[in-house]
């Protein structure tokens, strides 16, 4: 887990304008289901931005079923009439930005399962992965730091040990546009950061037991304030 995944800044126009560039080159090209895509470095160099921005269009479309990465081989427009891809992608362009208690919200759906199929499939690799995060989050706190990134980390860490790519997908999906909003909405402070050590802890232990309603319980613990946030504020 990096915290490169963390820092990522979702510039919303940009990406914007990579998805309607790469659906105009699929246009000009003629591609074809099964035809693949240039390379990231290639589309990077084409539209004059990052790879980075050019990796999160790629995923977004991918999260939509337009294209297909395959390891090792690459990106590849995925088995979809021509005439349905411009729709979607009009569609994609159309889309609002989702709002904060959207985000929350799905958060807190996926990491109920996420937690549960961690405290079932996690290796031990994967709770040093967990334990480090929480490790770097508790000396974060306990410096009186800003720990947000640190505790989005530990979470990250969790959806992966629970071994579905699928979720974990759209976790780092999510995770950046919360990253950017938690500040501004100021949903923790810094006696809920406190709080939230010994939260982890009791999310770690109930894991590494292999516990998973005592993990998905503590984990319901820990999102309190975020229920009370989501359903109970107007």
């Amino acid at each position: 887990m990096k915290l490169e995944v963390l820092n990522k800044i979702d510039n919303s126009n940009t990406q914007k304008e990579i998805i309607s560039k790469i659906g105009e080159l699929i246009n000009f090209k003629n591609l074809e289901p099964g035809d693949k895509l240039p390379s990231e470095r290639m589309l990077s160099d084409k539209f004059e931005v990052s790879r980075s921005s050019i990796r999160e269009a790629i995923q977004k479309l991918e999260f939509y079923g337009i294209l297909k990465s395959i390891p090792q081989s690459g990106t590849f427009v995925a088995n979809i009439g021509v005439i349905a891809m411009n729709g979607m992608i009009e569609d994609i362009l159309r889309l609002d930005e989702p709002d904060f208690k959207s985000l929350v919200e799905t958060r807190i759906l996926l990491e109920l399962k996420t937690v549960r199929l961690a405290a079932t499939r996690r290796t031990e690799k994967d709770l040093n992965y967990i334990e480090e995060a929480l490790i770097a989050y508790k000396n974060k706190v306990l410096n009186e730091e800003d720990a947000v990134q640190e505790d989005l980390l530990f979470h990250l860490a969790i959806s992966k040990a629970s071994g579905n790519s699928t979720m974990n997908n759209f976790m780092l999906i999510i995770i950046p546009e919360i990253i950017t909003n938690f500040q501004k909405h100021h949903v923790c402070d810094a006696g809920l950061s406190k709080r939230g050590i010994a939260e982890h802890q009791a999310i770690f232990d109930a894991i590494k037991e292999q516990n998973p309603q005592l993990a998905k319980q503590k984990m319901k613990d820990h999102f309190k304030e975020l229920y009370q946030y989501c359903y109970q504020s107007s």
